[in-house]
């Protein structure tokens, strides 16, 4: 697809400032790199969810399912009993989801109807596991589809995407679940979607994502500070892609899956150390995948569903990552 422009000169500018930042890659010496495994089959191909982990159990949401372009899907993983069950479906179907986890709810916000990235939605949703019951929120404040999701200080906060005419945003908004009211805040610095986006140590971590088109993947790591409102600028994710899952796992954020490489999506499993703010490589996957999305509970991450193939497949596989 053709860039115009502006998306040109907007994909030069950000190239040329990543340019300046170093991102060394230390590579994990045998038996560091952690192992995947292949749990219970969703029973379901799913791709394009949202999954979160609350009180010990995954939750995988959405999406594009069962031979729609979006679905209301809401499916229950217990790993002690390594068994699925469906629960309350969602209020309506979305595809590209976010999600995150705020005093033991499962908040969903933003979406698509329709398969490719077509009728983005405002819609805010909240699940509470312990009552199986959704409710509606305040919608955002203008349609958005894959759009990154966090959770921080008590606020849900909604981070770029993609918007009803298909374009990348900058949107940056925090909903508070006391007041039911959206704040707007400061824009990420580059608009971009389909990027991994993970709160850890009070602060919010927006890595990668695409300017617009898959073959503009970016390295680009944002850092959001909430005292001051305002971006930083931090080490580039070695390999640059879209599409993958990003998760904090045992005090570094792990970045994995994402299309394309080659034509076949991203196996590279890379961790940000937030004391170093350095990146090493992992334990690759053992297949690639992209449009997923993933949550952990400290002793494993969960990585259910997704796509196999660079193409609109998706899988029902459940796969973790774990380290010693």
């Amino acid at each position: 697809m053709r860039l115009t422009m502006r998306r040109s000169a907007t994909l030069l500018a950000v190239v040329a400032a990543a340019g300046f930042l170093t991102s060394p890659v230390e590579t994990q010496s045998a038996g560091d790199g952690g192992e995947w495994a292949e749990k219970a089959r969703l029973g379901f191909e799913r791709t394009e969810a949202a999954v979160a982990v609350v009180a010990g159990r995954v939750y995988v949401v959405g999406g594009m399912s069962r031979g729609q372009d979006s679905d209301t899907l809401t499916q229950e993983y217990d790993p002690k009993t390594d068994r699925w069950r469906e629960r309350a479906p969602m209020p309506r179907p979305l595809s590209h989801p976010g999600a995150a986890v705020l005093n033991g709810k499962i908040y969903v916000v933003g979406g698509f109807l329709r398969n490719v990235h077509l009728d983005a939605q405002s819609d805010a949703f909240a699940y509470d596991p312990a009552t199986d019951r959704w409710e509606m929120l305040t919608p955002l404040s203008s349609p958005r589809g894959s759009v990154g999701v966090a959770a921080l200080n008590g606020r849900i906060h909604a981070i770029a995407g993609r918007d009803v005419n298909r374009d990348t945003v900058d949107t940056h908004e925090a909903f508070d679940p006391k007041t039911g009211k959206w704040t707007p805040l400061a824009p990420l610095p580059q608009r971009r979607d389909h990027i991994a986006v993970v709160a850890a140590e009070g602060r919010i971590h927006v890595i990668g994502g695409r300017y617009y088109t898959p073959v503009e993947n970016t390295n680009t790591h944002d850092v959001y500070d909430p005292a001051k409102n305002s971006w930083t600028a931090a080490a580039p994710l070695p390999t640059p892609r879209s599409g993958g899952a990003g998760v904090l796992y045992r005090g570094r954020i792990l970045v994995f899956g994402g299309e394309c490489d080659n034509r076949v999506p991203f196996v590279h499993n890379e961790a940000y150390d937030l004391a170093s703010g350095r990146w090493s490589r992992l334990a690759p996957m053992p297949s690639g995948r992209h449009g997923i999305t993933a949550a952990a509970d400290g002793d494993r991450v969960y990585v259910p569903g997704g796509a196999p193939a660079c193409a609109t497949a998706a899988s029902e596989t459940l796969l973790t990552f774990s380290m010693r």
